[in-house]
């Protein structure tokens, strides 16, 4: 009800706004776990209820339009013929948006042949009729005609939807300079080029403004036509035409028959059960209290509802002693929560799903040492325990000298390996989709926060709470490779981040001197081409010398002009060589380098070793990654690479580095699963893999595979795993489509179980929805179905390789583990220190140099069952450059 006592008509465009709210919002980040896109529905509730909360409405309703077609494009087939369609991923979102709207209880209209705002037009006609304060909201310009002093246009901003600018008769003139009802003439003239209305060429609204204001109306513009003087008057007279038909089309039906009128759209009282049922498919907690509260909801007021609000036990502060004495009477699987300062631990808190009546179901005790030797056996022990984001737990509680036992589950770890495409990162995140409920939290924004976050002994209840409804979800053979490969390994890789590696200050400080002064003498002769200086790094100054002072082809259009990025400029060197561009790419290389070294400079501890994090979580094939810093993007294979691995040293103590790795892992992963004779028979015989196959493809003799032939079949080999084109092959190895095309065919004559086999798993992948591992491991792929042939292609291209590669990461993983596993189980004080790729750093401690490669051939060689052997290369040095191979 506003402010003026009369009743309130909000009247919403569902399609405008929903439209706007897709492009608002990222995509990708709004997605179930089955893959259906939900930004678009997402954005436009999030709108709907602040705007309900902020203009309670009495009366409601929504208005969608039922296709491009309508009286309009009958009258003018070309209106709106230039919009491109609707992408794929909103328009499956309209029909779901509608059912949240219905289970709100909220009237949704449509008609054929007419649009969204004619049917808003109609209501706000009768509703200010009928005296209601009628708020129209819409993206369509042509509702300005509807503001009267009964009737006001919420109109989205530029900066979305979610603020809305108030279009009263005043508000209009101060921005066109006439009153509403005249801006379908001012439209008529300047066109509108979303709705493919041409209006009349160099005719702004200024220019339209001062003719109306002049001549009093559009009709008697029109009659007096031939009186408008320059060239704007001659195109006048040209589109008179085109003027009187846009006219026509931009006026809003007031009077389209429907089923209900004004009075009729009460606001109603949501079906809260229902809500919850489609908020719940959609996968929108957080959402869910909102509407609740917009509509003045209680959450558990919804009848026969069975999502019950918990609300998590307090917990009991108890000593060491009584810790102990707790959990010794408690068998089952607790969780376990170790809150950390500066990477030590301060708290602990515990907690069972199944309290006694005589015992709290969560406890807590500060960490001490006398605390950590009463539970320490306990900690120890193989008793269950569940911990989410274990791995800065299970380094802390070591830092402690405890070394955890009996760690059987991660929820963080879990519910990436289930959902690896979006994975929830917090606890916050698995309590609001698995178990519907909102993790307390603290607004770190707050001094002195309005709500106090759980404890630690609450968020252990939650994790074993969140635990057992994964556990639920997963299938079994995800189950396996979490139980298997990802838990297990997790231990491994905190002990391989609490022991860091060597990095020589000396070597790394020297060489970045040498890069800064490459950078500095390069950068000057780059001066010298083009006659001034510029900054290097500015992307608007290069383009003002790349484009306009050189005279260089354009590169790709971006927001900010045209691209500078590497990977274009040296696609521009290659094509329209220039010596400032080559010089250009060689500061940015040396500045790249530079930045790498420095980062790992800096990350050296007081130990004099660098200690990473590997991220297990952080890629949908189960690949590691590193950060702070990241061991990843050091160079390979050329002179900067060679510096930089040679700072990696063997530590004090040990006597020298071992390198492993696995030989053509990929490709091996590949004869395994296509059963292709031909690629079994080259990795069994012990020839050169592509010298093999190039003498299949070539029809020569191994011995006559040169290197030109060699590197062709390579490319074709790895480029296949990827999903690789005729066309990418051709401008990888430059040569041309038609020769690519041909040593395609050529290829696939030879090993056609390769072919049958890529078709096959992606046909499958599409019947299944996911690609599996040899292990097991799943990776959705629900864009396989997508009739948006881009995404479905992408989506075709990553299946191809998804099982390939994510073997190639488990049987990484496997090795890894099994390789730490045993030097432990031997007494070694050998160590696995950096797993990058498919290489393992492992440090040798004196007189275990035969022991430890002895385990790592064996444990590397046996981490899987395939057809053909996996061959490990080993290097031996004092650094990590020398010890390669």
């Amino acid at each position: 009800m506003t402010d003026s006592g009369k009743p309130t008509l909000l009247v919403v465009d569902g399609h405008s706004l929903a439209y706007r709210a897709f492009f608002a919002l990222p995509v990708d980040n709004f997605s179930t776990k089955d893959g259906q896109h939900t930004n678009g529905i997402y954005g436009f509730l999030s709108m709907f209820v602040n705007l309900i909360k902020a203009e309670k409405p009495t009366h409601l309703a929504v208005a969608f339009d039922t296709s491009r077609h309508s009286f309009r494009t009958d009258e003018y087939p070309e209106y709106k013929a230039t919009r491109s369609a609707s992408p794929v991923e909103f328009t499956g979102q309209i029909p779901l948006l509608q059912e949240c709207l219905a289970a709100m209880n909220v009237t949704v209209l449509t008609k054929e042949g007419v649009e969204a705002d004619d049917i808003l037009a109609t209501l706000a006609t009768e509703g200010a009729a009928a005296g209601f304060d009628v708020l129209v909201c819409s993206g369509d310009r042509d509702t300005i005609q509807l503001v009267t002093d009964d009737v006001t246009l919420l109109y989205p901003s530029v900066q979305g939807v979610s603020q809305l600018k108030r279009y009263t008769p005043d508000a209009v003139v101060e921005k066109y300079g006439m009153p509403p009802a005249n801006y379908p003439d001012i439209a008529a003239l300047v066109g509108e080029t979303s709705d493919n209305l041409p209006g009349v060429p160099k005719v702004g609204e200024k220019t339209a403004v001062k003719w109306l204001t002049q001549w009093g109306s559009l009709d008697a513009l029109l009659e007096n036509a031939d009186k408008v003087t320059g060239v704007v008057g001659g195109n006048l007279r040209e589109h008179l035409d085109d003027v009187r038909r846009n006219r026509a089309l931009n006026a809003l039906l007031r009077d389209v028959e429907l089923p209900v009128g004004p009075e009729d759209l009460a606001v109603r009282a949501i079906d809260a059960q229902a809500v919850r049922e489609i908020f719940a498919r959609l996968e929108f907690r957080t959402l869910l209290p909102r509407v609740f509260d917009a509509v003045g909801v209680e959450e558990g007021d919804a009848e026969g509802s069975d999502a019950t609000v918990v609300a998590a036990p307090v917990a009991a502060q108890l000593d060491g002693v009584g810790a102990a004495a707790w959990i010794a009477s408690h068998a089952d699987e607790l969780g376990v929560t170790v809150t950390l300062d500066n990477g030590r631990p301060i708290r602990v808190g515990v907690a069972t799903v199944d309290p006694t009546e005589d015992q709290p179901a969560v406890i807590e005790v500060t960490w001490s040492d006398d605390v950590a030797d009463v539970l320490r056996p306990w900690l120890e022990s193989d008793a269950p325990k569940v911990l989410v984001d274990a791995k800065p737990q299970v380094k802390a509680l070591r830092r402690a000298g405890v070394s955890l036992g009996g760690l059987t589950f991660d929820p963080v770890l879990a519910g990436w390996l289930s959902r690896p495409s979006f994975p929830d990162k917090t606890l916050g995140d698995l309590v609001e989709r698995h178990l519907d409920e909102k993790l307390p939290e603290a607004d770190p924004s707050q001094l002195v926060p309005e709500t106090e976050g759980a404890t630690p002994g609450q968020l252990a209840w939650y994790a074993l709470r969140v635990t057992d409804a994964i556990r639920q979800e997963m299938p079994a053979s995800v189950g396996r490779v979490f139980t298997e490969i990802e838990l297990p390994t997790l231990g491994a890789l905190a002990d391989m981040e609490l022991a860091g590696v060597a990095i020589s200050h000396e070597k790394l400080s020297a060489f970045s001197a040498e890069l800064s002064a490459r950078a500095d003498d390069i950068a000057q002769r780059a001066y010298a081409e083009i006659d001034r200086e510029v900054n290097l790094g500015s992307p608007k100054q290069l383009q003002d010398v790349l484009f306009e002072q050189l005279q260089l082809p354009k590169t790709r259009k971006t927001k900010t002009g045209y691209s500078t990025d590497a990977a274009v400029l040296a696609d521009l060197q290659a094509s329209n060589p220039h010596p400032f561009l080559d010089l250009l790419l060689q500061h940015r290389e040396a500045t790249k380098l530079r930045q790498i070294i420095d980062s790992l400079d800096v990350s050296i501890g007081p130990d004099g070793r660098t200690h990473t994090t590997y991220l297990q979580t952080g890629s949908q094939t189960g690949r590691l990654s590193s950060t702070d810093p990241n061991l990843q993007n050091i160079p390979i294979r050329n002179e900067e690479s060679h510096r930089i691995r040679a700072a990696f040293e063997v530590g004090e103590g040990y006597e020298t580095l071992l390198t492993a790795d696995y030989s053509q892992i990929e490709m091996r992963i590949m004869a395994h699963l296509s059963g292709d004779e031909g690629l079994i028979e080259a990795f069994n015989s012990g020839e050169d893999l592509h010298r093999f196959v190039g003498s299949r493809v070539f029809g020569v003799e191994p011995a006559d595979v040169s290197p030109a032939m060699r590197t062709k079949v390579k490319a074709m080999s790895y480029g296949l795993v990827y999903g690789l084109s005729a066309f990418g092959l051709s401008k990888q190895l430059r040569i041309e489509q038609s020769e690519a095309k041909q040593l395609m065919t050529e290829y696939f004559a030879r090993f056609g179980a390769v072919r049958d086999y890529l078709r096959s798993s992606v046909e499958q992948a599409r019947i299944d929805g996911y690609t599996e591992t040899i292990f097991g491991r799943r990776r959705p792929f629900p864009d396989l179905a997508s009739p948006n042939r881009v995404l479905r292609e992408n989506a075709e291209r990553a299946a191809l390789n998804a099982p390939i590669q994510g073997s190639a990461a488990d049987i990484m993983k496997l090795g890894l583990l099994h390789i730490h596993e045993q030097l432990r189980a031997d007494g070694l004080r050998s160590r696995v220190l950096l797993q990058i790729h498919d290489e393992l750093v492992v440090e040798v401690a004196a007189g275990e140099w035969d022991a430890v490669e002895r385990i790592v051939r064996a444990r590397m060689g046996d981490a899987a069952d395939l057809s053909v052997p996996l061959d490990v290369q080993i290097g031996r040095g004092a650094n990590w450059d020398v010890a390669g191979h």
